[in-house]
């Protein structure tokens, strides 16, 4: 019998590809929740701008279920804040009301002057998140694997500039987003490395918006995948690509990019992905984080983890964000289904 691992050996043994007890239950993307905000009596408008708030609130879910990391940050404004667009926060709202870029750099890709601060590291929440990080890493860090995240080069070009436009334009003028993706490529490299030295523990790059519902595959093939390469090229292990939407597609496609782990959500056939990728490719997946995990029972989450491991996942991971309100009967259902199917010994 293998021996028992805490959250952090389990996860970062499975990136480094040695022997673990069972399979993690993890995410590289957003996992906090109502019930963490409860614990500390937080608006959930207040994680977003305070580092402390930040990393108290990613390593909740952690703490209350035994969900088995810490991931930061919560939305997908921090890149396109850092290269000039404006957010509304939505201070002193209640509810669950993400971030939203209320300003882009431009409505045209041919107007759009796109440019990486001089000092990155000090542009816009970046250094919010990466004090984040070093918080997480310092009162957690022995205990679960602490993940963040950015947005792939398409999406954070569509989240500068008007996605209508950047859309039009990628079969119109693909040399004219070519260059836009030239820049948000070489942003996010040197942002992940500002997260890991901080002390990320592994990277997810979330290409949502890639999917083959929104591009075509051969649009995702010429305009997206080489910057995905350029990316993975240029970054360290571990980490993770995830697309969410329909992949099945371009899932040959993403298994190019050169990503340590591929991230999909329920619309991907994980069975026929595991056979066309190869025993050896791992695949995290495929929960829903609303239509399971906020939707449905715990008799649901059990059946569709069962059925994730049984179709080939590596890890029990979240498709995408899990909305916070999600109930703690399915996040404790989440963990111990990993728990009951996912033993390796």
């Amino acid at each position: 019998m293998a021996t028992e691992l805490n959250s952090k050996e389990r996860v970062l043994k499975l990136f480094n590809r040695e022997k673990i007890d069972r399979i993690p239950v993890f995410s590289g993307m957003g996992n906090v929740t109502v019930h963490g905000l409860k614990k500390y009596g937080w608006k959930f408008a207040d994680i977003h701008t305070d580092a402390n708030k930040m990393a108290k609130m990613a390593a909740s879910t952690s703490q209350l279920f035994g969900f088995e990391c810490a991931v930061v940050p919560f939305d997908m404004g921090v890149e396109a804040e850092a290269l000039g667009c404006d957010v509304n926060y939505y201070s002193g709202r209640d509810g669950i009301l993400y971030p939203t870029i209320s300003k882009k750099v431009s409505e045209k890709v041919a107007d759009a002057d796109v440019r990486i601060p001089p000092d990155l590291a000090k542009a816009g929440r970046i250094p919010l998140v990466t004090k984040a990080i070093r918080i997480l890493k310092e009162e957690v860090g022995d205990q679960v694997a602490i993940g963040a995240w950015t947005l792939g080069p398409h999406l954070v070009a569509a989240q500068i500039i008007d996605m209508a436009d950047l859309s039009k334009q990628m079969f119109k003028k693909p040399d004219m987003v070519n260059k836009v993706l030239d820049i948000t490529t070489e942003m996010i490299i040197s942002l992940v490395r500002i997260y890991r030295q901080a002390g990320a523990d592994y990277i997810t790059i979330r290409e949502m918006g890639a999917g083959a519902d929104i591009l075509s595959p051969a649009i995702f093939k010429s305009l997206v995948v080489p910057h995905l390469q350029r990316v993975f090229t240029n970054i360290e292990s571990p980490n993770v690509l995830h697309i969410c939407g329909s992949t099945d597609e371009i899932i040959d496609l993403m298994g190019l990019c050169g990503a340590d782990a591929i991230s999909v959500e329920e619309r991907n056939h994980v069975a026929e992905s595991r056979k066309k990728l190869g025993s050896d490719a791992y695949i995290f997946g495929n929960i829903a984080g609303y239509n399971t995990m906020v939707v449905g029972k715990p008799a649901d989450v059990d059946r569709d983890v069962k059925e994730a491991i049984a179709n080939g996942i590596n890890a029990v991971w979240p498709g995408c964000d899990v909305w916070p309100e999600a109930p703690k009967e399915n996040w404790e259902a989440l963990v111990a289904a990993t728990k009951k199917y996912g033993r390796l010994d």
